[in-house]
Formats: C-alpha cells, structure tokens, sequence
C-alpha cells in the first residue's frame, strides 16, 4: 500500500546565541515551525566547537559577537572540522564589510535578528539544501552598487592587529619579520584601503567594522 503524506525529516540545527534568553525564544519557534528542530545550544565559541564534536548538525546558527571570540573568526576552523556543516549566520551586525568576511570565511548565509522569521527558517531551509542565503535587508545591502567592498590579505590583517594593538612600526617589522619601510608601505596601503585619515580613525574603523 502507498503511504501518502509523510513530511520530509527535520533538518538539524544547533544554536550559538550569548544571550541565553533570545537562545531559547529562537530554540522554541524553530522547534515549533516544522521544518527544523535545534538538536543543541550553546553561548560561546568554545561552547560551540565542544559540542558540534558529539553534535554534528545540517545546520550551524552562529552569531559574531560571543563572550570568548568572534563567530566570522570561528568559521573557517568550523568548516576544517566539519565541511558538512551548514553555517547561517544570526547577528544583529548588519555593515556590509562584516556580512561579506562572514561569507567569505566560510558561512552560507546571513540573516539578521530583526528579519521576519520565516527568513530564519527560509534561511536554515535554503542552507541546508546547500545553497546561499540572504535575508532582503542583507541582499538589498549587497545589490547596492555605491559599496565597495574590503577586502585584507592575510598579511595586512595581521599588521591591522598589531596597529589596533598600539605596536610601533619598528615592533610590527620585528614581530613581521618584515623591514621598517615595508611595514611604512603597507600601513599607508591599509589607510588608503579603508579610506581613514589618520591611524586613530583606522583603528576605529578596524574595531567598529570588525575586521580583527
């Protein structure tokens, strides 16, 4: 006999949200919107990495900022570690330079807080699949043609740390192993680069932007 009406298996979700509270509201509303259920929760990167090691989901909910890191940071180990994993980023972070870091290092999709939640599931569904996802507010940010978009090599993120660190140009070429005139070079590229002034409103723009 041919069984009619069966619905297709839940997809896997695990949760990583600081906020305890907003973590349970998210928790309760995925497990009640029958497509998805959230096999686990927790509130912090290393949180995180412990438990996808006995909870491997089709779908990571990350959020960036957590109390011992930065969820853009966490998701190219992530991705090491379990390429089968889906990552759908869930922040309140909606400047353009941190949404494309975050999909750049490695997540399928982005979806903010404030979008409606049938985005959420959408999203988690649509990522799932294997596919990218953007909630409107984030795809109508990205379709904007004035933006430009950021991007650092690996080397002038480091010299960015170092400079938000407060480091010298003399201590930044020795911790580089670099020469005094190219670190020179490389700082006045990075000034250029994120159109700051001066090296107190590129560190600001460095914290603010997230982009160390």
């Amino acid at each position: 006999m041919e069984i009619t009406g069966m619905n297709p298996p839940l997809i896997t979700v695990v949760l990583i949200d600081d906020h305890k509270a907003i973590a349970e509201g998210i928790e309760k509303l995925i497990n009640e919107s029958n497509v998805a259920k959230v096999i686990g929760k927790e509130y912090s990167i290393n949180g995180c990495m412990s438990l996808l090691e006995q909870q491997e989901p089709e779908v990571l909910l990350l959020d960036i900022s957590l109390p011992d890191g930065n969820g853009i940071d966490a998701c190219a180990e992530i991705k090491k570690r379990h390429p089968n994993v889906q990552i759908l980023m869930l922040t309140s972070y909606g400047e353009l330079s941190i949404i494309t870091r975050a999909l750049d290092g490695g997540a399928s999709g982005y979806v903010l807080k404030n979008s409606m939640f049938e985005e959420i599931i959408e999203g988690i569904r649509v990522v799932a699949s294997g596919n990218c996802f953007l909630c409107e507010e984030v795809d109508m940010l990205l379709k904007n043609d004035s933006f430009q978009r950021i991007t650092l090599t690996s080397r002038e993120r480091e010299l960015l740390k170092l400079i938000v660190e407060g480091c010298s140009n003399n201590e930044i070429a020795q911790q580089m192993c670099l020469g005094y005139h190219t670190i020179k070079s490389y700082r006045k590229n990075l000034i250029l680069k994120l159109n700051a002034h001066n090296t107190a409103i590129l560190v600001r723009t460095a914290i603010e932007q997230k982009l160390v």
